[in-house]
């Protein structure tokens, strides 16, 4: 599967995943499941399809591309069977109301990497470039390797953007082309974390050592989510002071903006209910110094 990665989606002109203006290629399957995950498409390896119906037009372009008869119209209008859906995107690719989004595309390098290089003006003059993210990228690290030395060939600035939970072999392959990790802490305390993900933080906060001992550019992104790790700021502020490499700290409060992705997917909605206070966040953000 090296040969190929399987993505999410691209997204053009962000500003949000490093310096500058970037182009961040999103890649399915993640080592983690957070209760708050805003990129639930990410969270498996399979494809799947979204279904958005307040978008959809009654077009019935999908009823005649779907092998499998998984959409049908009727009189009470769209009906989607997911039961019976092999998610080969065929409804999504001829959807004229951008109702269905198909999320799983298998792409290569030499297909990826002119579509990154199209905004090449805009990284330049900005201080931007590509960033790698997910799901968790690093799954598919063979893959990430071999997109981030061409893009280095190319001269353009790359970024990782990782949550830090996959072997340490997985961030030795693209630390010779990754000009900066944008690395996620979510709680210091292991029983916190896995209350928050689902696993223990003992091999993220490893490789974070590894990656500071290594001298490698890090930027730490902290979500801040009320009654989940509101406890954790202070003990994540104080290990941050350790490391001798931290550029820069962002602090990302939670938001419920992704709850009609939950919907759409047919996903189980694990957003919590509690919205962070500005006041709290004024306060998290002292405790770093930003």
């Amino acid at each position: 599967m090296d040969r190929k990665a399987r993505i999410s989606d691209i997204k053009r002109f962000a500003v949000h995943d490093g310096d500058g203006i970037r182009t961040t290629v999103f890649f399915k399957g993640c080592s983690l499941k957070c209760v708050w995950c805003h990129n639930p498409e990410g969270i498996g390896f399979r494809p799947q399809i979204a279904y958005y119906e307040n978008k959809c037009i009654d077009c019935g372009e999908c009823t005649q591309f779907c092998s499998r008869g998984s959409h049908r119209l009727t009189g009470a209008g769209h009906f989607y069977d997911r039961t019976s859906c092999v998610q080969c995107g065929e409804c999504a690719a001829h959807c004229l109301g951008s109702a269905l989004i198909y999320y799983g595309r298998e792409i290569t390098v030499e297909e990826l990497l002119p579509l990154l290089l199209e905004d090449r003006d805009f990284y330049e003059t900005s201080g931007g470039g590509v960033t790698l993210s997910g799901g968790e990228c690093l799954m598919q690290a063979d893959f990430c390797a071999k997109l981030l030395r061409r893009l280095k060939e190319n001269g353009i600035h790359t970024a990782v953007d990782t949550c830090g939970f996959v072997p340490r072999e997985s961030f030795n392959k693209v630390l010779p082309w990754t000009d900066v990790f944008l690395y996620d802490l979510k709680a210091w305390d292991e029983e916190a974390h896995i209350r928050c993900t689902g696993h223990s933080n003992r091999r993220i906060l490893e490789n974070l050592r590894y990656l500071d001992a290594k001298g490698a550019s890090l930027e730490l992104r902290i979500p801040y989510v009320p009654e989940y790790n509101d406890d954790q700021m202070e003990k994540i502020a104080e290990f941050a002071r350790t490391l001798n490499n931290v550029r820069k700290v962002k602090i990302l409060p939670y938001h419920r903006y992704a709850g009609s992705k939950y919907d759409a997917l047919g996903m189980e909605n694990t957003l919590p209910e509690t919205l962070p206070e500005d006041a709290a966040v004024e306060k998290i953000k002292q405790l770093f110094d930003i």
